[in-house]
């Protein structure tokens, strides 16, 4: 057999063979993984054994558990408090960077840095800040306002973790916008100031329109972050929740009932596939609403 015919039999298998550790990995550590917990939310498999077919007693479980319905009520008020935020406020940021002036760059830099700083070394930032004897409630007490219960109170403990939330997000969703607006014609704004349009009207008829895509991007990404959100409850939470559990939201939930000699693996399954439904659902909702301004 010659070489070129030997080279052609080989070469329909060289793109598998280039492929293949990135398969591998993909089976491994997201496909298995995924597969397992599919399996597993069918049945009463605990740490240390491997249980048995329940069928769907895990899923009617559920709608009796107190504790899954916080967790979906917090979950969900993430989603509403943090997407909006994080849609609009990381455009404004770009906007306010997006000219080349002296020292602009220092700026980026600035609104970038949490993005890169742990997640951890943030929330604990965050809850010395917010602490009962924290700066945030020593510069309270100074003007006369009182200490305020940050992280004792339900409420505004989820509502401070939205906050460290956005925060740490805006400058990741900021250099999404900057790609965006980088590709928008400066002629489009030269032309509404002769008509004379202000700025304001500029960014609604113009800005807006030419980033929609991108916002509609940022809002499916950050809906499903906010939907999944972990770190930032449970460090300011802690492994409780909050009060009384009451800020829990629904990874926590799976972390708390799935993990330990004694976890219940196929009930935090089951947990596990309706935070993936519900997260399928809210990207297919934010591409519907985007198909639905295209029509």
């Amino acid at each position: 057999m010659s070489t070129v015919s030997r080279v052609r039999r080989q070469l329909p298998l060289s793109p598998w063979l280039f492929a293949a550790p990135g398969l591998l990995v993909i089976g491994a550590f997201i496909l298995y993984p995924f597969l397992s917990t599919l399996v597993n939310a069918f049945t009463d498999r605990r740490t240390l054994i491997e249980g048995e077919f329940i069928g769907l007693d895990n899923f009617r479980e559920l709608l009796h558990d107190d504790m899954f319905w916080i967790g979906l009520r917090n979950s969900t008020l993430y989603v509403l408090g943090v997407v909006p935020a994080l849609v609009i406020l990381p455009l404004l940021l770009a906007m306010l960077v997006q000219k080349n002036i002296p020292g602009i760059a220092f700026f980026r830099s600035a609104f970038y840095t949490p993005v890169v700083a742990s997640i951890v070394v943030v929330g604990l930032i965050w809850v010395w800040l917010l602490d009962e004897r924290g700066l945030v409630n020593s510069l309270l007490e100074t003007i006369g306002v009182g200490r305020v219960g940050f992280l004792s109170d339900q409420w505004l403990l989820l509502v401070s973790a939205m906050a460290v939330t956005v925060w740490k997000g805006l400058g990741y969703y900021m250099i999404i916008y900057l790609a965006a607006l980088a590709n928008v014609p400066r002629e489009l704004h030269e032309a509404a100031a002769v008509d004379g349009a202000g700025a304001v009207r500029r960014f609604l008829t113009v800005t807006v329109p030419a980033v929609r895509s991108t916002m509609v991007l940022v809002g499916a990404l950050s809906s499903v972050a906010a939907f999944k959100v972990f770190s930032e409850v449970y460090l300011m939470a802690g492994p409780s929740g909050g009060p009384a559990g009451e800020d829990t939201t629904l990874v926590m939930l799976v972390q708390r009932t799935g993990t330990g000699l004694t976890g219940r693996v196929g009930y935090a399954s089951a947990i596990s596939v309706v935070v993936f439904v519900v997260t399928v659902a809210l990207m297919l909702l934010v591409l519907r609403a985007d198909r639905k301004e295209d029509g």
